[in-house]
């Protein structure tokens, strides 16, 4: 009972708290203190005190109010008051309403239609404002359109890319601006097409023009103008100078000096001058329109790419270019005018061509162009179109090498050429010096006068102090052909030296080249035309003295020949490793070569004489004079060796011993012929006189400077010999044969056994035999023992 005691006084303090703080506490909060009643298991007795609770509540109320009663009687019938009054009010209110309403009406419909105005307002207002937005967009690409109509390409795409990326942006949500969108591709396409066929006709004009620009380069540095100009300046100069179309060279040098200075004139005021005969344009804007639209690569490749396809077109050369020099001038003109082209694009563009690219085309060009001259200018076969020609590849490596590209290999290929010039011009002397010995008279030149003989002087180097001396007319040594051959030969000189210059060659290279090929000339040209006129059938002997007493007078002129072309390339003849002339030698063989002709036509002179004769061997009468035939050739000899006097001592002299030796031998050999098979003392007598008549013309000199009878000796063998026969002298020859002293040393055995045996037969009839007639027996006997004692001398010496 006491717990339970204390357990109620507990729960009933416990109600008392929660009771209170319902009262106070606010009601959003109250959740927690209720939820604390129904932890409990008392809240029946809760709800009982809560119920306790109200009711004392209330009953304070009723107690309140029932002391307040009266007042809140008042107070309603104060709100009665209020009521009537406040109808009252309503309907005033009303009343003021329904004026107002009425009365606001037409504001209504004003503010209406301020309302609909201001809607207007800011419609039109928002409307410009995009209107604003759109129209720079339609202007833009007004504009465009513009551009692309009037091929303004480039400007195009850069309109293009302001619609894109600033314009179109801003008003995206339009119709009209995804149609200008989905545009923009096919416009950048179109851009890109036109660009590419403009450098299509780009490419095209400058493959036309290409002749003209390369024409114009050349011609410049032909005229020493352009060396060290910049290479902007040439490109202009050259561009400028191709609109002059005048033919007459000196309006050509006219004009070129103006175009000279229009050129000098856009350098100094940096005026662009590439675009006077081709418009560079299209390539630099074709080549910015890729760059753009991000296709630069694309567009170098197939630049380089058609450039190529030019050059190969450019460096085949027309299967006749070797028939004129206008043939070779053309070809050269394309080469250079691509070339100027391609280092005005690389100097005007950033990398659209490198320097790789162009030394890899100059390379091929090189190549080709070396080939192609080579085989064309094999063709060639004057020496004036050859020279041309090396004239032309000099302007052509001289303009290129202006333009910085290397040209060693054509001056190489030039030394080449320089070997076929000297060919050709071989050649072509061949033909003078053929025509000039043909036509020579060889005949000493006569002058009547001072300004004749100074004339020829002036021609030919010749001094004879003996002969300026005589009074006129009087004669040269030498015909006509000597100062025609000397002149022909400075003449040649000349043009070597023609083919070096402007070939960077030094003095000594030059030299020797001239020397070299002068050489030639002499040795093989010149040599061989003397040799032909030499050699020709029917040459007379005075003719062949003539060519010797000229040969003689070359010869010392070619001292002088030396001293010409000393003259002309500054090198002296003792530099080392100079070549000398061997003209001494060409002309000392041509003199031998005539000395030999003379001594062979004497011969066969002689020979022609000699068949003439017709000697009875059988005769048995002594004869008293030579035979007719040995007359008439000794008279020529006399009259051949008195043409002699000009020639030079020693060739008279050979010419002279080698003729008497001729007959000499030839009489012997008459005498031994087999043919001849007997013979009688008379026929020997006769021979005998002929050999002497022989011997008279030898001592009489008939060609001065031989020691007493040295030319008698020439018929030694043949007198020795018709001695023994004639004074019948065997005994001394056989007791005397094989002494240094013997009387008849220069008799054969052989050769005396040929002819005693031809005796044999005729002993009878031979006056000599004639004490021996009585006893024949023993004339015969005494040939047989001679011709036995010669057998046994034959025998014992010869075996």
């Amino acid at each position: 009972g006491n717990e339970l005691g204390v357990g109620g006084g507990e729960t009933a303090a416990e109600h008392e708290r929660i009771l209170r703080e319902i009262e106070s506490t606010d009601t959003a909060c109250i959740g927690p203190t209720l939820r604390s009643v129904y932890d409990g298991e008392e809240h029946g007795r809760f709800m009982e005190k809560l119920e306790t609770r109200i009711r004392n509540h209330d009953r304070e109320i009723e107690k309140m109010c029932n002391f307040h009663y009266q007042g809140f009687v008042d107070s309603i019938t104060e709100l009665l008051k209020v009521r009537g009054e406040a109808q009252k009010l309503k309907n005033q209110v009303t009343d003021t309403n329904r004026k107002l309403q009425h009365e606001g009406k037409e504001l209504v419909i004003a503010m209406e239609e301020l309302k609909q105005c201001r809607l207007q307002q800011r419609n039109i207002s928002a409307t410009v404002d995009k209107l604003m937005l759109c129209l720079p967009v339609l202007e833009m690409y007004s504009k465009l359109r513009d551009q692309m109509k009037t091929k303004r390409h480039y400007p195009a795409l850069k309109t293009l890319e302001h619609l894109e990326h600033t314009y179109l942006p801003q008003v995206s949500h339009y119709r009209f601006c995804k149609v200008m969108v989905d545009n923009i591709p096919k416009l950048r396409e179109e851009i890109k097409d036109v660009s590419m066929s403009d450098l299509k006709d780009f490419l095209e004009s400058i493959r036309k023009h290409s002749d003209k620009i390369g024409e114009t380069a050349m011609k410049q540095v032909g005229l020493g103008f352009m060396i060290g100009w910049p290479v902007t300046l040439l490109v202009s100069f050259a561009l400028t100078f191709s609109n002059l179309r005048s033919r007459d060279e000196e309006r050509n040098n006219f004009a070129c000096r103006t175009a000279f200075r229009t050129a000098k004139e856009k350098q100094d005021t940096d005026v662009p001058g590439a675009q006077d005969l081709v418009d560079f344009s299209p390539v630099y804007r074709c080549l910015h329109i890729y760059s753009v639209l991000g296709a630069r690569e694309t567009f170098e490749n197939y630049y380089r790419k058609q450039r190529r396809k030019q050059a190969r077109l450019v460096l085949q050369p027309p299967s006749n270019m070797h028939e004129t020099l206008d043939g070779y001038r053309k070809y050269f003109n394309q080469i250079v005018g691509f070339f100027v082209v391609e280092d005005h694009i690389l100097h005007t563009t950033q990398g659209l061509v490198n320097r790789a690219y162009i030394d890899e085309l100059w390379e091929m060009a090189l190549s080709k162009t070396i080939a192609a001259l080579r085989t064309h200018s094999s063709y060639c076969s004057d020496p004036n179109l050859v020279l041309d020609l090396k004239n032309l590849i000099v302007l052509f490596a001289d303009t290129l090498q202006v333009y910085g590209f290397p040209v060693n290999q054509l001056f190489d290929m030039l030394l080449e050429i320089r070997d076929q010039y000297s060919e050709t011009l071989l050649k072509k002397w061949a033909g003078i010096f053929r025509n000039i010995l043909d036509s020579d008279n060889y005949s000493p030149i006569p002058v009547t006068s001072e300004e004749m003989y100074k004339k020829v002087v002036g021609q030919f180097p010749f001094q004879d102090t003996e002969l300026e001396k005589q009074p006129f007319p009087k004669k040269f040594p030498f015909s006509e052909f000597v100062p025609k051959v000397y002149n022909q030969i400075k003449e040649f000189i000349y043009a070597c030296l023609k083919f070096s210059e402007d070939l960077h060659l030094s003095s000594t290279e030059v030299d020797d080249m001239i020397r070299k090929s002068t050489n030639l000339l002499l040795t093989r040209t010149l040599s061989n035309s003397l040799q032909n006129v030499i050699k020709r059938k029917n040459i007379g002997l005075t003719e062949l003295v003539q060519i010797i007493i000229n040969t003689t007078h070359l010869e010392k002129s070619c001292k002088y020949l030396e001293e010409f072309i000393t003259n002309i390339t500054n090198v002296l003849p003792e530099t080392v490793h100079t070549t000398k002339l061997y003209g001494t030698t060409t002309f000392k063989d041509a003199r031998h070569a005539a000395e030999e002709e003379i001594y062979t036509n004497l011969n066969q002179k002689i020979d022609q004489f000699l068949q003439l004769a017709d000697y009875d061997w059988m005769t048995g009468d002594l004869g008293n004079k030579a035979s007719d035939y040995l007359i008439d050739l000794i008279a020529f000899l006399r009259s051949t060796f008195a043409v002699f006097t000009h020639l030079p001592g020693k060739v008279a002299q050979t010419a002279c011993m080698s003729a008497c030796k001729h007959l000499a031998t030839s009489l012997m050999q008459l005498l031994l012929e087999a043919e001849v098979r007997q013979l009688t003392l008379g026929a020997l007598q006769q021979f005998n006189l002929d050999v002497r008549e022989c011997e008279q013309f030898a001592r009489s000199g008939p060609v001065p400077g031989f020691q007493e009878d040295t030319l008698q000796l020439a018929f030694i063998d043949l007198r020795q010999l018709l001695d023994l026969f004639i004074q019948w002298d065997w005994s001394t020859y056989l007791a005397d044969y094989g002494q240094p002293n013997c009387k008849y040393l220069r008799v054969n055995p052989v050769t005396a056994l040929t002819l005693l045996e031809k005796m044999k037969d005729t002993s009878r009839k031979n006056n000599m035999f004639a004490q021996f007639r009585k006893n024949e027996r023993d004339k015969q006997k005494l040939i047989d023992t001679v011709a036995k004692q010669l057998r046994g001398l034959i025998s014992s010496h010869h075996s």
